[in-house]
């Protein structure tokens, strides 16, 4: 992939799903035996360039997510590259026995794309929405899980897990015209977080969306007098225990992520805390445990105070 700053401001326009696509595509010009199962999504993962490019490499399955993850096994079993991708609550939640026993069990390798995940698909309800995908893959043994903070991260995420031995869900977050986290390239590195703004005050950990969100929230923690480190923990599992520990002198440690508050990030972190001597209090902001009416993406984060103004509020109203 050639990644300069055209290509950089292009995969934030069109956002994470329609850059999946284009990394696909630059993945099968170099690894032979890769291929790409979708049910029904070739549009809306941005695969139809790819599909027309590869016809050998691709398969659309139809709506029957769990028969995907299936011939996805019994493709990897043949020793087959193999990338699965369709909409996350059906990529995960709808096949999440085919995933356990293939992926989980049987370790087969396999790299699981969830497109839309989180509120960007709130217009259709709840049915669409993905708020429990992390606390569902995290609880099956052996699954890497990664979720791109941008469309460049999206990128570095799906080379280094289709590279990787192991079988991985990435979840992409955010619509199109993603905010650009990354304005250059940069190291990517499975299972190491990445510190993106130095404090010493409070640590805010965040991935996905929720990066740049808290990118911002640290800028107006700035002019408040709060220091505040931002850590991209863009791999939830497995998690980055040193960063965690070394956040250890902070007063605070906020997780910041578009989940369900349980199961996700901040589940995570908090499990890790507990066998810690020491560690600061923390806050997990994310989605309250529950299910509330559809909206657009940008009414939706603001409902579930998903906005940088609304994650300095909260995180004002704990300090003080």
């Amino acid at each position: 992939m050639i990644i300069n700053e055209k290509n950089i401001k292009l995969w934030s326009t069109i956002g994470a799903r329609a850059t999946l696509g284009i990394a696909a595509l630059e993945l099968a010009k170099e690894i032979d035996n890769l291929m790409v199962l979708t049910c029904d999504v070739s549009t809306s993962a941005g695969l139809d360039r790819f599909r027309k490019t590869f016809p050998e490499k691709y398969l659309d399955l139809g709506i029957a997510e769990q028969n995907m993850i299936g011939v996805a096994a019994g493709l990897a079993s043949e020793n087959f590259n193999v990338i699965t991708t369709t909409f996350a609550p059906f990529q995960t939640m709808r096949c999440c026995e085919q995933i356990k026993v293939n992926l989980g069990y049987m370790g087969q390798k396999i790299c699981m794309v969830g497109i839309a995940s989180g509120l960007a698909l709130g217009t259709l309800g709840y049915t669409h929405c993905c708020i429990e995908d992390v606390g569902v893959m995290r609880s099956i043994p052996g699954i890497t899980i990664i979720s791109p903070a941008d469309s460049l991260e999206t990128v570095k995420a799906l080379e280094n897990a289709v590279k990787s031995e192991k079988p991985s869900y990435i979840r992409l977050t955010g619509s199109s015209n993603n905010p650009i986290v990354y304005k250059k390239d940069y190291n990517f590195e499975i299972g190491k977080s990445i510190t993106l703004r130095e404090g010493k005050d409070i640590t805010i950990f965040c991935v996905g969306s929720m990066v740049f969100q808290s990118l911002e929230a640290a800028k107006i923690l700035e002019s408040k007098n709060i220091s505040t480190t931002v850590i991209n923990m863009h791999t939830i599992k497995p998690i980055d225990k040193v960063a965690i520990e070394n956040a250890s002198s902070s007063k605070l440690i906020v997780s910041v992520e578009e989940h369900n508050i349980i199961g996700g990030l901040g589940s995570a972190i908090a499990e890790h805390k507990s066998s810690l001597k020491m560690s600061p209090k923390q806050l997990i902001l994310g989605i309250k445990d529950t299910y509330t009416k559809g909206g657009n993406y940008k009414f939706l984060q603001e409902r579930h105070r998903l906005t940088s103004e609304k994650i300095v509020n909260d995180i004002l109203q704990e300090i003080n």
